[in-house]
């Protein structure tokens, strides 16, 4: 039997970060992945081919807008042609993470459905390994609700979703979340008649209100957006998928050419045998980890979105690089999300960072808050792109508890923020970062400038500087 110093179940981002750097620092590393390639959901199914098909569609999107320009386009879209721009990305990001890479760093890799024989072995096909610490990353797929029908008639999810060659003439997206909504318009975009079915009473629920209501009005322009709506039942009909929705208990019949299921995740833990090494899972099957990432037994640690914290990419790498200082390292570091962001990737862009202003509320006396309207910045303007905003959330000091954003390449002009939040700067702190003229990041400057503003030019500070100048004139 083999034995290794750390063995990683599961080849996607976070388990591909705790294995380079396990390798790097010497340890003797055993790779396990279920499927043929590296990479995880996020490469094949998630993060990659789904930006992807939101270029596309933003692209078509602006083509058939030239018209205001004087400009006519036609014809249909060739969802062909579209996959295969999908299947270029994931076959340029495959080969970093690719298996002889790995093995070149020192990895042993395994491919084959990973499982506990018991707290410190794991078998992998006919094959047992011996792991002094092990870490699991094994990812979330799909939840598919029970409706009556839906299996029948058949379904897509964001798994299935690029391997269509034909664009629907009319889709169905059951769930609202950040995936539904992204695949949602860009479907839209591409040509598809699209409603959006949703059990919560408002989309973005997670968002800062303002955000929500925001975005949630731009895109009803693009979509037909379901809330508080169920699927009772799915028929075919006339060739047609027939999905009966229950609204406010009135019964109406969908009839559409795909349905699209974006109804949250599940985590990969089934299959893994977690009941023989002793690990403790949640109701909803996640990994029950602490502050160090460590499971119930000390030795097996869980990151990503199997231990239910966050169900993002960047996440999982963070904790990645956390768990290979504790596994191998001996250290006791304990995680953080409190300087997490996280983009919704529709158009334009939803931008998150800390509290909302009704938790700043709920948990500060005294906030401070400072707003921009991208109407009021000049880059926005001269692209023609104003609709959203920047908010900034402070405390009395100007700390920064959260900020937000509904713009176009919000997740890009916002990091800064990120990252004055990250190193305790405060926002005025951004007001003197110079930003090129013009540029999308001027509304943080402006964002940044109103908290200048408001301390030195109103109230007690004011009468003091007046009394000041006229004393130096």
């Amino acid at each position: 039997m083999k034995k290794y110093d750390l063995i990683v179940m599961g080849g996607g981002a976070g388990g591909l970060t705790v294995a380079a750097g396990a390798a790097s620092l010497g340890g003797k590393v055993a790779l396990i992945e279920k499927n043929d390639q590296l990479g995880g959901d996020c490469l094949h199914y998630g993060c990659v081919p789904s930006k992807t098909l939101i270029e596309a569609a933003n692209r078509v999107h602006e083509a058939r807008s030239l018209k205001n320009l004087g400009l006519q386009t036609s014809g249909a879209v060739d969802m062909k042609a579209v996959m295969g721009l999908v299947r270029e990305s994931i076959s340029h990001i495959q080969k970093h993470d690719d298996a002889d890479r790995f093995r070149k760093l020192g990895v042993d890799v395994y491919f084959g459905q990973g499982s506990f024989h018991s707290p410190h072995e794991v078998r992998v096909k006919d094959e047992m390994i011996y792991g002094k610490k092990i870490v699991v990353a094994t990812g979330s797929r799909p939840s598919v609700p029970e409706v009556e029908g839906l299996e029948e008639c058949g379904f897509l999810t964001n798994e299935s979703i690029f391997g269509l060659r034909e664009l629907p003439q009319r889709l169905a997206v059951i769930g609202g979340g950040p995936v539904g909504l992204e695949l949602a318009q860009a479907m839209s975009r591409l040509g598809s008649e699209t409603t959006v079915i949703d059990r919560s009473p408002a989309l973005f629920g997670k968002e800062d209100k303002e955000v929500s209501q925001s975005i949630s009005q731009i895109l009803e322009k693009e979509l037909t957006i379901l809330t508080e709506a169920s699927v009772e039942k799915v028929e075919m009909r006339g060739g047609k998928k027939t999905l009966f929705v229950n609204r406010e208990g009135v019964l109406s019949e969908f009839p559409v050419d795909e349905i699209l299921v974006a109804a949250g995740r599940v985590p990969n833990t089934g299959s893994l045998g977690l009941e023989k090494a002793g690990v403790q899972t949640d109701e909803r099957g996640y990994i029950i980890v602490n502050n160090r990432l460590e499971s119930n037994v000390p030795h097996i640690y869980a990151i990503g979105d199997v231990n239910g914290a966050f169900p993002f990419t960047h996440v999982a790498g963070m904790e990645g690089k956390l768990v290979v200082q504790n596994a191998l390292l001996g250290l006791r570091r304990k995680v953080s999300y409190d300087n997490v962001p996280w983009v919704i990737y529709t158009s334009p862009e939803v931008f998150h960072l800390g509290m909302t202003e009704e938790e700043a509320r709920d948990q500060a006396k005294v906030i401070r808050v400072f707003r921009v309207p991208l109407s009021n910045v000049d880059r926005f303007v001269t692209d023609h792109r104003t609709d959203g905003f920047v908010k900034v959330i402070t405390d009395k000091k100007g700390i920064i508890l959260g900020a937000h954003a509904v713009g176009g390449h919000a997740g890009d002009f916002m990091q800064e923020i990120t990252a004055a939040k990250q190193f305790n700067k405060k926002i005025g702190a951004l007001s003197n970062v110079v930003h090129p003229y013009p540029s999308h990041s001027a509304a943080v400057g402006q964002t940044a400038d109103l908290y200048w503003r408001e301390t030195l030019f109103e109230g007690r500070v004011q009468k003091m500087l007046e009394k000041y100048v006229k004393w130096k004139s």
